[in-house]
Parts: C-alpha cells; structure tokens; sequence
C-alpha cells in the first residue's frame, strides 16, 4: 500500500463519515485515485474502511498531462479516467466507489456510467484534512437540505438579488436538483464531503440577468476574495459581458477566454446550508491545502457557476464556482435566504 502521513483522529472522523454512507462490514469499496491525489486523503480513506471491516482495493489512475494552455483547477471534473472502459468496469462493479481524485467525478464524462450500474460515489474534496475535522455531521442540517429540497424541486422560478445589484432568474422546468449533505442518499448516487449545499443544474435557455460580486465574495477557482465589484451579464445562460475595475476583473476575462463557449454558460446555482463551514477560513490556510467546498457549503451564500452542466449537455473543464455574501433567494414566493441569513424552511420553518 503506498502511504501518506496521516493521524488517528483523521481515521476516526473518516470511518464515522464512511459508516454514515452506510459502509459495513465486509463490503467491498474501491478507492479512487491518481498519481497526483493528496497521499494523506488517500491512506487516511484505506484506514477508515479497513477499521469498518470493510474490503478496500484500489484503483489508481496516472494523472494525464495538462496541454494547457491553463491551468486547471477545482473543476469537479476529473480527467483521471480517460474513458479508460477497464477502469470504469473496474470502479463500477461495487457498491461504493471513494473518490480520491484531485478534482472528483461530479462533473465527469464517466459519472453517468459508474452511477447507471447502480455504484454510489462518496466524493472526497481535496481539502486538508482539518478541514474535515471542523464540519462535523449535522443532522439538524441533513434535515433542513430535504426540505428545502423538496421546495426547490416543486418551485418554477429560482431568483436571486442582493443591494450591490445582483438579480438573476433561472427557469427551473427540466433542472437537476440536488440537496448534498455529505450523505448518500442512495444506491446510483452522488455525494461530496463537506456537504451542505442545495442547487439546481438548469436545463438549456433557462437563466438571464445579472451577477454582481461584491468585496468579499469568493472566486474558488482563483482561491482568492473579490477586492471589487465586478459585474457579469447573463443571457440565454451565457455571461455576454464581464465587466468591472482591477485585476481581478481581468483575470476572469482573460482566464476564460481560453476555453471554447461553453466556459461562459451557466453550471449550477444555488445556496450553502452547513453552519459549521465558515466563509473566512481561506487566508488561514495555503493555497495548496484547500479547493473550496467549505466555501461552496457557508451557511447563508448564494453560488452562481459557470461551465459544466451534465443536465444540459455541457462538459467545459473551466468551472468558476463563486459563493456571494449578502444574497437574497427566492424559490417562487418562498424565501429561503434573506442578504446571507437562512430563513423560511431552509431555516427550519414550515414551507
């Protein structure tokens, strides 16, 4: 077995996770990686099924080279796999499979095969282990994501808005729901850890209006804090502008621009749900030590995303996900988020 350094506590917090997602004894799992995974992620998840009694083997891909002509990075979009059909096969003939990979299955070509042979996936982010330590399973939460789940599913129209300018409306006919809460909820499922994030994947010609990023929003992608405000235009599900002062503003334009069209098309939107992930967390920790879910799941933000979006046939490997502070959402005429704060059923409150 290759190693990594890993330490008890992690092992612990990672069999109590492992047993939620209904690991037992003497059920095989495969462990997913690549040359490039976190070693400490990777040890610490062949640990945590080994002390469940589970039957672990893994699985592990060589990383393919970037051809550039960017770097990649917190996609969701693994390119580990490479259509590899033995390897498929090989992660598709058991009940669970641990994602490991550097950037994870949810937005990969392969995900709709491994899930059709009834295989659920228990996506690991690339996080410092810490990281797991602090958001412990919360039941209250997982039952807050259902509810408001069941909302987001029943309603028509999603809208968002903030005072800096934000208003966007997305069309729900056709969309993709889902309510994560680090849980899987069943067999030919998907799950990433942390949890804590309800959002719909929209069909096509389905979402218009505007994005403003206000000083403190959070662009995963680049891993760092919106200095200034910066405006995106969407139309027909596409950002059509990017507009805005400073750097960052042209970072964005000009990291995008090297992709084909579908970079600039909408992904998934929705709202963070987990109270114990915290938006400031990012300057305490190095770049390389993080990719962002804890941002994705702060109680309270909205997040737009561009780039992949299964549900309307997308598979663009730039992906920007962008939590907001301070958003208003609205599913129809029930509020779920009111400027950061949780309310209505996504607080507890009967829909």
């Amino acid at each position: 077995m290759r190693t990594g350094n890993t330490e008890w506590r992690w092992v612990q917090r990672f069999a109590q996770q492992f047993a939620l997602n209904g690991l037992k004894p003497g059920d095989e799992c495969v462990i997913l990686s690549e040359s490039d995974s976190r070693p400490e992620l990777v040890a610490t998840s062949i640990l945590a099924a080994e002390y469940l009694g589970a039957r672990p083997f893994e699985v592990v891909m060589r990383t393919p080279a970037n051809g550039g002509p960017v770097a990649l990075r917190s996609t969701g979009t693994s390119l580990a796999l490479k259509g590899h059909a033995g390897a498929v096969a090989a992660v598709s003939s058991v009940p669970l499979v641990i994602d490991v990979t550097v950037e994870g299955l949810l937005h990969s070509r392969e995900l709709r095969d491994i899930l059709g042979a009834g295989t659920s996936v228990f996506m690991i982010s690339n996080e410092h282990p810490e990281i797991f330590e602090r958001l412990p399973h919360d039941e209250d939460m997982a039952r807050r994501v259902a509810k408001s789940h069941d909302v987001l599913r029943s309603s028509k129209v999603m809208r968002a808005t903030s005072d800096i300018g934000t208003d966007i409306h997305v069309e729900l006919a056709d969309a993709f729901t889902a309510g994560s809460t680090g849980v899987i909820q069943g067999p030919g499922e998907i799950a990433h850890w942390p949890g804590g994030l309800v959002l719909a994947f929209p069909a096509r010609h389905r979402v218009n209006g505007q994005i403003v990023l206000a000083p403190g929003d959070i662009n995963i992608t680049f891993k760092h804090y919106v200095q200034d405000p910066i405006t995106l235009t969407i139309e027909d599900d596409f950002v059509v502008a990017i507009e805005g002062k400073g750097y960052q503003a042209e970072m964005l334009k000009s990291y995008m621009s090297a992709f084909d069209a579908d970079a600039y098309a909408t992904s998934h939107i929705g709202w963070g749900m987990n109270p114990a992930a915290r938006w400031d967390y990012l300057e305490l920790y190095d770049r390389s030590q993080f990719n962002g879910t804890e941002a994705r799941a702060f109680e309270g933000n909205f997040m737009y995303s561009t780039g992949a979006n299964e549900n309307a046939e997308r598979f663009s490997v730039c992906h920007f996900d962008i939590p907001m502070r301070e958003c208003s959402v609205f599913l129809d005429d029930h509020q779920v988020v009111d400027r950061g704060r949780l309310v209505g059923v996504a607080a507890g409150e009967e829909a």
